[in-house]
């Protein structure tokens, strides 16, 4: 599993998600299945683990364990599996359906690419390979991200190369796109890089890269989305007292998450009742994110960016 992908804040994330070894919990991201192991380490026999991926490669790394329920999908649609499963298992284990009714322990999500995605050339994420501009997760459907810089309009480049790649001058490179397509098209990592070469800092090409490739893989895969229907559904998964984890790679997300945890949406606007109450559903765990330590960082430099928030679901909103 360690080549696939090395968990990040392994340790700090399982501590703070695992409260109960008899528990249910679910792994959204299963990836390696590195996260999951630890879970099912800490659990007794009566505990289970639900893992979620739409990847299929991340399947593979199934772990041979009847605690285990692994499900292909995206984690947008937590709760609506979590309600099947319930209904689905109501004859062959009526124990474990009236438990997923009564909701999960523990949901966990580590929103980071796993290593095997970047370090697999065809895939399309790095730019570090001339590859197919591809970056889907799922890859039995949807856009890729030659479809994105082919079609998209130079206004929609340069929004989501400001919005969700943080790009400096995202209206240049979104010019650079635009005019080398009407030269001749953009079907590569290569030939994305060949187009945009003249916006690239000679100081911090890498790190300008690696958001250009960011906004790209964010609107493939429609992840600030699926992130915000996420948190609705780990909200509406979660029991009184649940623990969710989520772990985050850039400040896009860790604001959606920070804001959602406060004020039970994605935008951090606060709604009171009559009484003063927030309807927050959550409560945090840890006021500030939990960083990795210098040590895990030396070891596994894509953990630098990392945080981690955790929060408690709070059934009766707070003041």
């Amino acid at each position: 599993m360690s080549e696939y992908h090395t968990p990040v804040l392994l340790d700090e994330s399982i501590s703070a998600l695992v409260t109960n070894p008899s528990g249910i919990y679910a792994d959204v991201t299963f990836g390696g299945g590195g996260h999951t192991a630890e879970i099912l380490s800490r659990l007794n026999e009566d505990g289970h683990v639900i893992a979620f991926d739409r990847d299929e490669d991340a399947l593979s790394n199934r772990i041979d364990d009847p605690r285990l329920i692994l499900i292909r999908s995206d984690f947008r649609f937590i709760h609506n599996h979590i309600l099947r499963l319930a209904h689905d298992c109501a004859g062959s284990d009526p124990r474990l359906s009236e438990r997923l009714k009564d909701g999960l322990d523990g949901i966990l999500a580590d929103l980071g690419v796993s290593s095997h995605q970047f370090d697999t050339a065809s895939r399309g994420f790095s730019f570090r390979y001339d590859a197919l501009l591809d970056m889907r997760m799922n890859q039995e459907g949807g856009m890729t991200a030659a479809d994105v810089v082919g079609t998209y309009s130079q206004e929609d480049l340069e929004r989501i190369l400001r919005i969700y790649g943080e790009v400096d001058n995202s209206r240049r490179v979104a010019q650079l796109i635009v005019s080398a397509r009407e030269r001749g098209g953009i079907s590569t990592t290569g030939e994305l890089y060949a187009a945009i070469a003249g916006a690239v800092p000679a100081y911090s090409g890498h790190k300008f890269l690696a958001k250009v490739f960011q906004a790209l893989r964010i609107e493939v895969n429609h992840e600030m989305r699926s992130l915000e229907k996420f948190l609705e559904g780990a909200a509406a998964s979660l029991k009184d007292e649940g623990r969710l984890a989520v772990i985050t790679y850039h400040s896009l997300e860790d604001r959606m998450v920070k804001n959602f945890i406060r004020t039970g949406n994605a935008g951090g606007k606060e709604e009171k009742d009559l009484f003063g109450v927030v309807s927050a559903p959550f409560r945090a765990v840890n006021r500030k994110p939990l960083l990795p330590s210098e040590s895990e960082i030396a070891s596994n430099t894509r953990a630098r960016s990392a945080k981690l928030r955790v929060a408690s679901r709070n059934m009766g909103g707070r003041k």
